[in-house]
Formats: structure tokens, C-alpha cells, sequence
């Protein structure tokens, strides 16, 4: 992208700063980085109705380790 100071150049980079910038936060919240998620919960009120990004639900370890016990799979146990 080359950097021209036009109008179009500008929506473009208004557009597409944000998007990457919090795809990478998006990212790290379902990565369960608690802080991405604080991020994202604060992005997702300030942008209602505009857009919105998807928040993992959060298992607890033990549900998961008790599901592989009880399914027999004992690979990460």
C-alpha cells in the first residue's frame, strides 16, 4: 500500500488497523490470555451494533480432564 495521503488511502487504513490489530487480540483470548479477554469484552461494548468479536467459553480443567476419564481417553491426563 503506498501511502499517498489521499482520502480512499485513509478509509483503507481506518478500516484495516483496527481489524488486524484486534484479530490478533482475538487470537490471544482464545488462547484464554485473560487480558485479551478483559480487551475484548471492553471492545465488544464500545462497538455494539458495529461489530463484535467472538469470546471463547472457558471450561474449567477439571470438566475436561472428568470427559477424557470418563470417555476413556487418557492421552493428556
Amino acid at each position: 500500500m503506498v501511502l499517498d495521503g489521499s482520502k480512499r488511502v485513509d478509509e483503507i487504513l481506518w478500516q484495516a488497523m483496527p481489524w488486524d490489530v484486534m484479530g490478533g487480540v482475538a487470537r490471544r483470548a482464545w488462547a484464554r490470555n485473560p487480558h485479551s479477554i478483559e480487551t475484548v469484552v471492553e471492545y465488544n461494548l464500545d462497538n455494539k451494533g458495529t461489530d463484535h468479536i467472538t469470546l471463547p467459553y472457558i471450561v474449567s480443567d477439571e470438566l475436561v480432564k472428568k470427559s477424557f476419564k470418563r470417555n476413556n481417553h487418557s492421552i493428556f491426563l
